[in-house]
Order: structure tokens, then C-alpha cells, then sequence
């Protein structure tokens, strides 16, 4: 990683550390199980769709207090969908970011009830007056993006479900959905806290989100479960059609690189203030979990 993208998605941790602990999701002994469980959700990720959203607000030169909500609202609707995901009924995984599931670590309905508060408390985030005039218009684009992810989802389902599997053109529907939705959120998320709309944006969000699920395939057909911190292996296991499955490894490799390439150029506009973003792009499809 580039050392300007390194310190940004570092600084994005801590953002989100400083948050929960804020938020009383901090791990402490006299912490409710429910608050517990929430900052144990939230803990080891990338965060990166949190730093999408502080860069791109970056762009825009929004206040510190609005950028951050909508941040750490992100990274609490994203582990909400992972806690989710998780359970028997969905994926049946036993590990997430190197460390027990919520379901495992304590049981299922304190994952349902986990997940619920974490899409909750996102909500709460982005809708408080605090986060300036566009706060109802920024909460209504969120939840969109937020049932664009859970059709996404039921879609995956259902596709396990039939004998036919799904065509490219199918995939990168359910993926962009799925996968893309929230990471688009995240990256135009700047310019919508100052009531603005960017192109350059959108495009760059539409082209690391597919190159983002690319790169989850191939993980999951190469990767070691110590180093991406999940079980790995399951959708070639299942016989799930996938990027890989269509495309080869070395075709869905090289098709993410295509699709960095789009996302740099998207950001032309922009200069040399995007070049983060950019190094957030190759980063995708670089990552080792």
C-alpha cells in the first residue's frame, strides 16, 4: 500500500475505534452483552468504506462532525449485513476478521439483535440534525442503499437454490448490489453531505465495487482462512458460479485490473487530491483478506 493510503485507512480505524467507544460499544467488563457484541462486530475491520467516505468528503471540505457520523454509519450498516450474513440461515460461518462470529461467540438471537442495533444505531447517526442540512436527503440515500444490498442478498440465496447457475451478466447485477451498493454510498457520501452530485464519483464507486467482489472471489478459490480471517473455499465447494468460475483466475484478475484502471480515470477531475482514492483503487485488488 502506498504510504498516503496507509495512514488514511489507519486514521479511518481509529475513527471507528473512537466511535464505538463513544457510543458505549466499547469491551469492558460492566458493558452490556448487546454493547458487547456491536463492538466486537465492528472490531478488526478494514474500515474501508469508512475511509471512502472521509476521503471523499475530503473532496468537498466537509466539517468534521458530519463526515464522521456518516463514516461510522457505514461501518455500522456494513457489520450489521456481515453479522447477519453470518448465521446459520444465511452462510453458517463460524469465523469473521480472525475471530468467532457473533452467533458463536454468543448465540443467535443475540447476533439477530446485534445486527438490528447496528443497523439502528446507523440511522441514528446520519439522520441527527448534527450532520447539517442534507441529513434527510443523505438518511433516504442510505436506506436505499441499504435495500439494494439485502435484494442483493436474497438474491445470492436464491440463486443457491436453483440448478441453473447464474450467467456473468447475472453475477455482476447481484454484485453490484450486494457488494457495490454500500461502497457507492461510501464513496459519494462527501459530496452529499454538502447537497452536491459527482459523476466521477459514482463511476469510480460502480468500478472498485465490482473489482471489490472480483477480488473476494479469487480469495475465496486462493486464499488462507488464517490470513483472510474467514473460511475460504466454500463457493467452489458448492459449486456457486462466480467471477472466477466464469472467468478463470487469471481472467477475473485481469479484469479487476481493468476495472481499476476505470476508477483511476474516473477520478481525472479531481487531480492530484484524488490520488488516495486512486491508491484505494489498486488496494482493492491487491488485499490479501
Amino acid at each position: 500500500m502506498a504510504d498516503a493510503f496507509r495512514q488514511a485507512l489507519s486514521d479511518a480505524q481509529g475513527m471507528v475505534r473512537r466511535w464505538s467507544e463513544k457510543s458505549g460499544l466499547a469491551q469492558s467488563p460492566d458493558a452490556s452483552t448487546l454493547s458487547m457484541a456491536m463492538g466486537s462486530a465492528l472490531a478488526g475491520g478494514k474500515a474501508f468504506r469508512a475511509f471512502l467516505v472521509l476521503e471523499s468528503s475530503r473532496l468537498y471540505d466537509v466539517d468534521e462532525e458530519p463526515r464522521e457520523r456518516a463514516a461510522f454509519a457505514i461501518e455500522c450498516l456494513h457489520a450489521y449485513s456481515l453479522v447477519h450474513d453470518d448465521l446459520p440461515c444465511m452462510d453458517d460461518d463460524d469465523m469473521r476478521r480472525g475471530r468467532p462470529t457473533v452467533h458463536r461467540e454468543w448465540d443467535e438471537a443475540t447476533a439477530v439483535l446485534t445486527g438490528d442495533a447496528l443497523q439502528t444505531l446507523a440511522f441514528q447517526l446520519v439522520s441527527n440534525p448534527r450532520v447539517g442540512p442534507h441529513a434527510a436527503s443523505l438518511t433516504e440515500s442510505l436506506a436505499r442503499a441499504s435495500m439494494a444490498m439485502v435484494r442483493g442478498q436474497m438474491a445470492d440465496i436464491a440463486a443457491e437454490r436453483v440448478e441453473t447457475p447464474l450467467t456473468l451478466q447475472e453475477i455482476t447485477q447481484l454484485q453490484s448490489e450486494k457488494t457495490g451498493a454500500l461502497i457507492t454510498w461510501a464513496s459519494t457520501a462527501g459530496p452529499q453531505l454538502v447537497g452536491a452530485h459527482s459523476e466521477g464519483l459514482s463511476r469510480y464507486a460502480k468500478a472498485i465495487g465490482l473489482a471489490f467482489q472480483i477480488a473476494d472471489d479469487v480469495l475465496d478459490e486462493t486464499g488462507d482462512a488464517a490470513a483472510v480471517g474467514k473460511a475460504v473455499g466454500k463457493d467452489s465447494a458448492a459449486g456457486k458460479a462466480t467471477f472466477v468460475s466464469h472467468l478463470g483466475l487469471d481472467g477475473a484478475r485481469a479484469r479487476a485490473r481493468e476495472l481499476v484502471e476505470e476508477a483511476c480515470d474516473a477520478l481525472d477531475t479531481y487531480g492530484d487530491a484524488a490520488d488516495t482514492l486512486k491508491q484505494a483503487a489498486q488496494f482493492v485488488v491487491d488485499r490479501t483478506h
